[in-house]
């Protein structure tokens, strides 16, 4: 099965668990009980330096919504720069996961395009996260997104409590999205249900904290 499996890790000890473990990818963060956060910048430096995998870093401020004021945008451009900036042991960061939304629950256009412009400009890939699972229309919003013309892969649950009860929503959004984007399917993945979700959706991409699902789906 070609197949992509990421890691969400908070810290550098996890990270380096799921390399070994044989994760293809690690989404580097903190504060996972909020639903993740950007990781302290001296972890993304130990990450980069430590790992031979790719290292995609969650950017975002805070919890709660995903409506920013003028000031929190500036952080998270400017954590953008330095990850697109930072060189440790010859390696750099992969790509940075970052979503954000409009007080009525559509995309946040304006800012998403700078966001992703900033990314690639650095030459790093670019993951829309969840914010997409609390927009006012999953399927407007992901057209939005795919419209953008600047985003790898789109993190998602259906827009459902968790990947495994959405896996409907996202196999219609695999279809939609076809040779537009990857759907990366998240949020609740365990080792007893990954294959399922994998199956019904048509993902090649899943992503989940727990290294199990790598022998669940690889054996």
């Amino acid at each position: 099965m070609d197949m992509t499996i990421e890691i969400c890790c908070d810290g550098l000890e996890k990270a380096l668990a799921a390399e070994k473990a044989g994760a293809d990818r690690v989404e580097l963060c903190r504060g996972l009980t909020v639903g993740g956060l950007t990781p302290p910048r001296d972890v993304i430096r130990a990450a980069v330096a430590a790992l031979e995998i790719p290292v995609n870093v969650l950017i975002r401020p805070r919890g709660g919504s995903f409506v920013y004021s003028p000031e929190e945008a500036g952080q998270i451009l400017d954590d953008i720069i330095f990850c697109g900036n930072l060189r440790e042991e010859g390696r750099r960061v992969n790509g940075v996961v970052f979503g954000a939304l409009l007080p009525d629950g559509a995309v946040d256009i304006t800012f998403c395009r700078q966001m992703a412009e900033s990314a690639r400009t650095l030459g790093l890939s670019t993951t829309f996260h969840r914010a997409i699972d609390e927009s006012a229309d999953i399927m407007k919003a992901l057209d939005a997104i795919i419209g953008l013309g600047r985003i790898d892969r789109i993190l998602t649950s259906g827009a459902a409590s968790d990947a495994y009860s959405g896996r409907r929503r996202i196999e219609e959004m695999v279809k939609a999205a076809e040779g537009r984007s990857s759907i990366m399917a998240g949020c609740g993945v365990t080792a007893g249900n990954a294959a399922e979700i994998v199956r019904t959706t048509g993902v090649r991409e899943i992503h989940g904290s727990r290294p199990e699902i790598i022998k669940a789906l690889r054996g």
